[in-house]
């Protein structure tokens, strides 16, 4: 998937430049949740530009993290949460399924929340359509 990109939409440079500022987000998310970046495992990140990337990042303290950003808000989880990319696509797919519909639930009337809890639930749909995408995962059998 990390070759894809959707239909010639994006220059070769303007792919690249968008994959450098995905991975400066999740870096920047790391770092202002208190954690430090230390290696980034290329092998198993993956990104569809421009809409989402997951990155699996190695921390200072040695821990494994998926970090998924894009088109959407930046997230992470540990890396247990997910064997691979995909699985963290659909973690973070029902993670926030759960996490629209927690606010929906508490009875915040601030509209800020409530168009985060829409946010929230509208980009879980899109993950989850990119996870079932089987053509993106495994481009041979397409």
């Amino acid at each position: 998937m990390s070759e894809y990109q959707e239909s010639g939409k994006l220059t070769q440079q303007e792919h690249d430049a968008w994959v450098r500022e995905q991975f400066q987000r999740a870096n920047k998310h790391l770092a202002e949740n208190g954690v430090l970046f230390d290696t980034v495992n290329t092998n198993s990140s993956r990104y569809l530009a421009p809409f989402v990337a997951v990155w699996k990042i190695r921390a200072q303290d040695k821990k494994s993290y998926w970090v998924i950003c894009g088109d959407l808000p930046a997230d992470f989880t540990i890396e247990s949460n997910a064997e691979n990319a995909r699985d963290a696509i659909r973690y973070f797919s029902m993670h926030w399924q759960v996490k629209a519909e927690n606010i929906r639930q508490s009875g915040i009337q601030d509209k800020v929340q409530q168009d985060y809890a829409n946010l929230l639930q509208s980009r879980a749909e899109g993950l989850f359509d990119i996870y079932e995408m089987d053509k993106l995962w495994n481009p041979a059998k397409a």
